[in-house]
């Protein structure tokens, strides 16, 4: 019953989101700063009807630095016109300036598939939020390396798959996983505890989001919170970055800490962590879900 609830809420949710956001599309842009951006984009999307309801933008030098914009505007019959606008908008104004760009289409929902063990505190967070109708997309399935969290999650009404991994099944199993995941649009590691292989992560550049328990680089491997506690910490903290080949150092999308005492021991440290997590990554992903990210080298610029 509670899987039928939720997910007639969540179909209820994209139901109104399909209508109000039909004729809505975000545009991200990456270029050397050069005068008359803001002029040209703006001018072209005036001379296509289009109505701009957010701009951000963000420039590393007041001269010759690297430029950042991204722009949210809406446009009738969007759906019709998404190729012809894509081909003006790259003849007439991308390669002018060079730029590197992405259209997004936010009718179009993004398709996410979720890794995890055996702790549920992030899983269930995404889920919950999802249900909610709180994460624009669609979460398509739930893939584990163990059985544990069947019932939670197909209590959600997501499909949840097991794939078990061990040391010596790895390449078998990554193999078999991406299969399972083609189509996706964004993977997010859930605390998932098993190391992607560098062939996995190839295929998926950019599109893996990870949470780690500590706030990196500190504290990086197993036990973080042993080390922590080891270390007579007064921050706890979690960080959200994307999945790079080296492990944990990717470029961060978001962190956040609390602060503790010396009289913490390691449980309430984890316990205390474990929340920070939780939200930490459900910031990050919401946040790639609504294009306001944009990766330059190893960092990340988040409007």
């Amino acid at each position: 019953m509670l899987g039928l609830i939720l997910t007639l809420i969540r179909i209820s949710d994209i139901n109104h989101m399909n209508t109000t956001t039909a004729h809505t599309a975000r545009l991200l842009i990456t270029c050397e700063d050069k005068p008359g951006i803001v002029q040209a984009v703006s001018s072209f999307l005036y001379h296509q009807g289009a109505n701009i309801t957010a701009l951000d933008q963000y420039a590393t030098e007041a001269q010759g630095g690297r430029y950042f914009m991204r722009v949210e505007f809406e446009l009738d019959h969007l759906h019709s016109r998404k190729e012809a606008l894509m081909q003006t908008f790259a003849t007439n104004v991308a390669e002018r300036y060079e730029m590197q760009w992405k259209l997004t289409f936010v009718g179009e929902l993004k398709k996410v598939g979720i890794l995890v063990s055996k702790v549920d505190h992030a899983l269930l967070e995404l889920l919950w939020r999802h249900a909610r109708g709180s994460l624009p997309c669609e979460i398509t399935q739930v893939i584990s390396n163990h059985e544990a969290l069947r019932e939670s999650v197909e209590n959600f009404g997501i499909p949840f798959h097991v794939v078990p991994v061990n040391k010596d099944n790895k390449v078998e199993a990554y193999a078999q996983i991406n299969d399972m995941m083609q189509g996706n649009d964004l993977l997010i590691l859930a605390r998932y505890m098993q190391i992607l292989s560098e062939d996995f992560v190839a295929q998926w550049e950019m599109k893996i989001i990870n949470i780690h328990h500590s706030f990196l680089p500190a504290f990086v491997g197993a036990n973080p919170y042993k080390q922590a506690y080891e270390k007579g910490v007064k921050l706890i903290g979690a960080t959200a970055h994307y999945v790079t080949a080296d492990l944990d150092q990717g470029p961060i999308i978001e962190q956040d800490v609390e602060r503790v005492s010396h009289d913490y021991n390691v449980e309430q440290l984890r316990e205390l962590g474990e929340d920070v997590e939780r939200n930490v990554l459900a910031r990050a992903v919401k946040w790639h879900l609504e294009d306001r990210i944009i990766v330059d080298g190893n960092k990340t610029v988040v409007f």
